[in-house]
């Protein structure tokens, strides 16, 4: 038995510091992903908060130990999927997490504001498709446990995600092409 499924079990016999124990390393990365979804610091905070409180309720309801981060994946999205509805505002965040160093291709903070704000246009459901994807490098099918749709949906969301940003990430590189015309005449 491994570490995790000691933590697990204990977690579900009711013990919350090995519940603690269980999720702390995992924290950075599902506030990650839900700020990704959410785009606020603020409400990414509450969206983990309501996930973990779900995760100790529903804790019980786990079966597989070797499932735990998909199923938490799961909780945090709708969590944050959520909590997105509800707020319904949308700030341009000055970079994106999953864009870290180790992955990064540029350091550049001009691309890394062009890759927020061709994020930014994203649906929630995008933007939680490409986080779940790239951020918790979860796999497709991994993604659609975590969000509850088919297999074909993911697929398809992944697919049209990735192509609003290209096409925005296009449209901005024109935008940047006329302002540089217009400047040198």
């Amino acid at each position: 038995m491994t570490d995790s499924e000691r933590l697990l079990d204990a977690a579900q016999q009711g013990d919350r510091d090995a519940f603690g124990a269980l999720v702390a390393p995992r924290l950075d990365r599902l506030y990650g992903a839900a700020h990704l979804v959410v785009r606020d610091a603020e409400a990414a905070e509450d969206a983990v908060q309501n996930a973990l409180l779900r995760a100790w309720r529903d804790l019980g309801t786990l079966r597989d130990p070797e499932r735990f981060d998909a199923w938490l994946a799961r909780i945090v999205s709708r969590a944050a999927l959520d909590e997105a509805r509800r707020r319904r505002r949308w700030s341009l965040a000055p970079h994106i997490p999953w864009l870290r160093e180790e992955r990064a291709e540029t350091s550049s903070i001009d691309e890394r504001e062009r890759l927020a704000r061709a994020f930014g246009l994203l649906t929630p459901e995008h933007r939680l498709v490409l986080a779940l994807r790239f951020y918790l490098d979860l796999g497709l099918p991994e993604i659609a446990e975590a969000t509850g749709v088919p297999l074909g949906t993911v697929k398809s969301r992944l697919h049209y995600a990735l192509a609003a940003m290209r096409a925005a990430l296009a449209a901005d590189d024109r935008a940047a092409a006329a302002r540089t015309q217009e400047t040198a005449r």
